[in-house]
């Protein structure tokens, strides 16, 4: 009896917290704040756990980052990448996914642009292991795009004056420019000229 009561003492206690949650709200913290803006305190009033328990799971502000922006990644990136996979009209469905950036730009009145792009910016020049989780990022979404010009392509709803990489990496990079209109607080009609333009580059 001695014995398994002792035992009892000594397991380990079961977390009360869900990590998915935590990691969402350091996501949205990291987000608002950035990396270098977010201090240890930060961390412990916005997540809701004590300092102890935010270490013993997570590791160092870094390491929170780093699980926090693949948690990002696997929501974001794989949403988008869904979309193009399943789509039957792919020309509608491109013009949606940068309507979808414009709406979300102009409804964000923290002007916090996106989380990866932010992280390009401020932590990826100088941190490798950031850097390839950018890079693997950008590339599966390159590469979903490819796949979305090629079939435009093949429906002839776009144009095949250039490859269809190109065109995904063109597409790409526009995606990421409206981001940082949306942290200079830009304006729907920035928005919707950037959105024309390239969408006019696609046709036939």
């Amino acid at each position: 009896m001695w014995a398994i009561g002792s035992q009892s003492c000594f397991m380990t206690r079961s977390k009360l917290f869900n990590e998915n949650d935590v990691l969402d709200k350091a996501v949205q913290l990291f987000w608002c704040k950035g990396y270098h803006g977010t201090s240890a305190q930060d961390l412990v009033d916005a997540l809701g756990i004590s300092r102890s328990s935010l270490y013993d799971t997570f590791g160092d502000k870094r390491q929170l980052y780093i699980k926090a922006l693949q948690q990002y990644r696997s929501v974001a990136a794989k949403g988008l990448i869904n979309m193009i996979e399943e789509s039957t009209q792919i020309d509608k469905t491109v013009e949606q996914i940068f309507r979808m950036a414009v709406k979300e730009s102009l409804a964000d009145k923290l002007t916090k642009g996106c989380f990866v792009v932010n992280t390009t910016v401020e932590l990826a020049p100088h941190d490798k292991e950031i850097a390839s989780i950018i890079n693997e990022n950008m590339n599966d979404i390159e590469d979903a795009l490819c796949l979305g010009i090629k079939k435009g392509q093949e429906q002839g709803v776009f144009t095949k004056h250039q490859n269809a990489r190109a065109f995904a990496r063109f597409l790409f990079n526009n995606i990421s420019g409206l981001r940082v209109a949306a942290k200079s607080g830009a304006d729907k009609k920035v928005f919707d000229d950037i959105v024309r333009v390239t969408l006019s580059v696609l046709k036939k």
